[in-house]
């Protein structure tokens, strides 16, 4: 995640600078609905393990996932594989998670970008029914989805006597993310009230707190199951339903209502 401090930017030594800062600053408000990009609302990503909390209480961010071209693009299955060897593991995250924060008009039967383009792009229906399956979620970190990625690959490539190409106009452009966070200013006081304030949590909240949290927190686990272990204890039964939400084949507006019926379940009993 990025910090988007506009007192870290030395616009004398630069004179350009300001302006590429202040397209940047435009496309952020653009992008995630927020018009006043001050320092208030500029903020890094918590570091690794740290708590959105502030003491016991349960800090709501918010949050945009910028797409940046790596300038790598695949024409055919072997490019493809060549490719995902070395390119940087946040453009595998945004290909497999970033759909979740971008309107989707293609298949929703594919569930991550390469299993899309093998589909409509290289019109390989075999290897794009089995990239779809791969849950990001079961591995323990993108390196290893990255050795999945290319094992399939590589099986798909000692089965066809020519390795599938795409049309000029369909390459597999390669993205990276990069993860923008800022505070929302609401704070939950107790666990209890997770019931009534997750179902009004933005998509952006939802993505942030359980599917990045789940590579940030060193349990791999979303926020607010952290937040609940540490501060609080007698919530094992809560934390243990809400291990089993597996977020990846489902909408954030869905896992936003998975969230809801587990906590109102709970402290409505």
């Amino acid at each position: 995640m990025i910090n988007v401090n506009e007192e870290n930017n030395n616009f004398s030594l630069f004179p350009n600078k300001k302006k590429r800062y202040n397209d940047y600053i435009n496309e952020i408000e653009r992008f995630t609905g927020v018009t006043d990009m001050t320092e208030e609302h500029q903020e890094h990503s918590p570091p690794e393990g740290e708590l959105p909390n502030n003491g016991h209480r349960f800090r709501i961010k918010d949050c945009a996932l910028a797409a940046l071209s790596t300038g790598k693009s695949a024409q055919n299955l072997r490019e493809l594989r060549e490719i995902l060897t070395t390119i940087t593991p946040d453009s595998i995250y945004y290909h497999f998670w970033g759909a979740l924060l971008r309107p989707r008009f293609d298949d929703p039967l594919y569930h991550n970008d390469f299993a899309i383009w093998s589909r409509y792009g290289l019109k390989d229906s075999v290897l794009a029914e089995r990239l779809s399956i791969i849950d990001p979620a079961d591995y323990p970190d993108l390196e290893d989805l990255r050795a999945e990625l290319i094992e399939i690959i590589e099986e798909r490539l000692d089965q066809v006597e020519v390795a599938p190409w795409a049309r000029t106009n369909r390459q597999f452009f390669f993205i990276r993310s990069q993860l923008v966070a800022f505070d929302t200013h609401h704070l939950i006081h107790e666990p209890r009230d997770l019931a009534d304030v997750v179902p009004k949590m933005s998509v952006g909240s939802i993505f942030l707190h359980v599917i990045d949290a789940r590579r940030r927190t060193e349990n791999r686990v979303d926020d607010f199951q952290t937040w609940i272990r540490d501060c609080y204890t007698g919530y094992e039964d809560l934390c243990r339903e809400l291990s089993v939400l597996d977020p990846f084949f489902s909408g954030l507006s869905q896992i936003r209502g998975q969230l809801s019926a587990i906590f109102q379940s709970y402290f409505r009993r």
